[in-house]
Parts: structure tokens; sequence; C-alpha cells
């Protein structure tokens, strides 16, 4: 190095010299130990994405209020290896948005993992730009069955329960109660990737147990007007109504069925606990499935509930159930490797390790594809006049698989799937 003995300021500092006397890479390594010190004892950025706005923002707010209540918990509690949760949560608007902010959170904001969505197109996006980057997602609401079959990878593992597990808890409900062999079905399906695969499911379901489908309407997800689809079913005369509907277009739809006054029974294979309190007492009939409710009675859901209804007004409903435990999922792991690092993470997640997911069983994720397995339970309305409050009048049934049964008995199996990790 050439020194200007003019300009004594030109010469390296004695840090400076000590380090090119040592020469090449270890020097500089040596210089740079402080910084990574530094950022090792930094908080823990997680990059949270939900839709906060749009036909599934409802959803998204429950989501947001969780997976705050998990941060605050666990940094209250002194945090993870001794650092402080730090979480980034945005609006993912749509797919195209969700995957801009994934990897600006990535890139930008230095996210040591992703988690959230609900919107399975958009949970798609992240999950890729995650794979890019080789960077753990876990996607919490996301129910499409081809996130965890020709759109799985390595990086992404799957909270929330697959569509197949929806229709198949509520469709072995409509068995027992003799109402899919030999019936006429007339569906109503959201017109995006989780409507979809919902469909492609119950399709699969009906046909299997001798139901006739005659109709199938797909809807877009900014409807908002059901008449014209409810002239159609009135039309056909069906003997069962089978939604295949998404967020408020489920509200949307039961109100204004409650409204015509049609006298065919109404079912679902897709209802968040949140829409269901919308739609209104009076308005809600049939069988319809859901993750989890406030209802259950093990001592860390009864305190989840708790808490989380003293810090917000009103009981959590499934979303806000699954960002919860998924956060509390995510600082486990950390703990139990000692590490942030991707792959450990995966691999701790893949070694089968149970879960307390506020169930009466734990739940454990499947090394080949990445699916939680839990419990899933069927629901439907009280008889009038039993509910203590506008949010106590649904009905929950006996938890599916039962406690005797294998948590993968409604699941796919391997054989069925075409996930390569």
């Amino acid at each position: 190095m050439k020194i200007d003995t003019k300009n004594p300021a030109s010469a390296p500092s004695p840090e400076r010299r000590r380090v090119l006397q040592a020469g090449g890479l270890a020097g500089i390594a040596a210089l740079a130990l402080p910084r990574l010190g530094w950022a090792q004892a930094g908080k823990i950025k997680i990059g949270h994405l939900t839709p906060e706005t749009g036909f599934l923002g409802a959803l998204g707010e429950y989501a947001a209020m969780g997976v705050k209540m998990a941060a605050e918990e666990i940094n209250a509690a002194g945090g993870v290896l001794g650092r402080q949760i730090d979480l980034i949560s945005e609006d993912s608007v749509n797919p195209q948005v969700a995957a801009t902010k994934a990897q600006r959170m990535i890139e930008r904001d230095g996210v040591a993992m992703l988690m959230g969505e609900i919107n399975s197109a958009s949970a798609l996006t992240i999950s890729q730009v995650a794979a890019r980057h080789k960077t753990l997602f876990m996607s919490t609401g996301a129910r499409s069955d081809s996130l965890r079959n020709k759109d799985c990878n390595r990086y992404t593992f799957y909270v929330d329960i697959p569509v197949t597990v929806m229709v198949n808890a509520v469709g072995e409900a409509l068995v027992r109660e003799h109402m899919v062999k030999g019936k006429k079905i007339y569906s109503l399906t959201a017109d995006y990737l989780f409507g979809h695969d919902l469909a492609k499911a119950a399709k699969k379901f009906f046909a299997a147990n001798g139901g006739n489908q005659i109709g199938d309407e797909l809807v877009a997800t900014d409807v908002t007007d059901f008449s014209p689809y409810l002239l159609k079913i009135r039309q056909a005369q069906p003997d069962l109504i089978a939604t295949n509907l998404a967020g408020n277009q489920v509200t949307n739809f039961v109100k204004q069925y409650a409204e015509f006054g049609l006298p065919y029974p109404v079912v679902g294979f897709n209802l968040n606990t949140a829409d269901a309190w919308a739609a209104g007492e009076g308005n809600l009939s049939g069988i319809w499935p859901t993750v989890w409710y406030a209802g259950l009675k093990t001592p860390s859901a009864e305190a989840f509930t708790a808490a989380f209804t003293k810090k917000y007004g009103k009981p959590p409903e499934n979303h806000a159930w699954v960002e919860y435990v998924t956060l509390k999922m995510l600082a486990q792991a950390m703990t139990a490797t000692k590490s942030t690092d991707t792959d450990k993470l995966i691999a701790y997640f893949e070694s089968g390790v149970k879960f307390d997911i506020l169930k009466a069983r734990e739940g454990y994720f499947r090394a080949w594809d990445h699916q939680l397995m839990q419990e899933a339970y069927p629901f439907t309305v009280k008889p009038k006049g039993q509910a203590k409050d506008k949010w106590d009048w649904l009905q929950f049934g006996a938890a599916v698989p039962a406690p005797n049964q294998s948590l993968e008995l409604l699941a796919p199996t391997r054989a069925e799937s075409t996930c390569k990790m």
C-alpha cells in the first residue's frame, strides 16, 4: 500500500496495520468477528404476511392478533436464545404483492424465517420465494391440496388442515346422516386455487359415496350479491347444497340464503368460526369443519382463550389460534436446536417431535410432505335459545380422527401424493 508521506492521515490505523500484517482472509475475518457477534446477539427477525384487506381481511385481523400475542408472550418470558422476537408483519394483499414483500423481507429486512398467509395462491408465491432464498416458511392458514403435492418444497411447512381432511371430516358426518347416497347435490365454488382444490376433493367424495352432483358454479372472490346463484339453485331443486366458498363469501351467501327462504339443507367444506359468527345466529345451518375452536377443554387451550379474550375483548377463532401456535412451535424449535439456521430447523420439524397445539392430542409434522398431523372438528348450530352470548351458538362435535385412531386417518396418503422434496 502506498502512503502519502505529506499527508499523515493517509497512513493506516494501528488496527488496520495489524490486519494487513496478519495477511489475507485471516486478518479480515479477525476484524469482522465483533460485527458477527453483535448480529448473533440482536433480535430474531421474523417476517409475517397475512391478508388485512379483501375477502379474507376479517380472518387476517384475527391472524395478526394471534401472532402478536405469541410474540409478546415469548419476549416477556426472555425471548428465544436470550434474544427478542422482532415481528415484521404486513398485509399480503394478493399473490404478486405477497411475493414481492416476502422477497423484500428476506433481502432488505434480513428476516430469519417467514410465516403466515391464508390465501392459498399467495402462500404458493411466498413458498416459491422462500425456496429460492433457502428460507424457512411456515404456511399457517392456506389449505389448498396442491401446496402439499406438486407445489411442495423442503423449505415450507403446513400448519392448517388441508382440503382433503376438511372434506373427509364433514363428509363422514354427512354419510352417517344419509345425506349423500342417491342425493342431488348443487355446489358453489370460490374461483381461485383453494376453491378449485376444494371442489375437486368434494366431487371425488360425493362420487365415491353415491352422490349425484347436478351443478357447480364458480364464484369470483369479489362477488357480494348471490341472488343469481340462489335463483339457479331454486330452479335446480337439489337435495343438498354444498359450498366450496371462502372468507366473507360464506358469510354473504348464508345470510342471503336465509333471506331467500330456500328449503334445501346447506353444508360446507370450509367455514372459519369468524365467518360463522359474522353470519349470525339464525342464518347458518348444516354441518361444517374447523381446525380449532375456543371451547376446547384442555389446560393450554383454556389459558390461551382466557388470555386472548382478556386482551382483545372477544374469543379467538381458528386463525388466531394457528398463528399463535405456529410462532410457539418456531420458538420451541429454535430453543431445541439453539439456532435460527434453516437446515437445523427443518431437520427438527422433520424429526417427528410432538408439539402442544392446544388440543387434546399433540401434533407432529410428516417428514415427507411437511403437513402437521392433528385433530379436526365438525360443527353445526345449537338449538335456538341455548347460546350464552353472540359467540356461543355453534355446536361442536367430537374430534376426528377419534382418540383411538391414527391422526393420519383422514389425510392424503404418501401413495396418493405427488410431493417430491
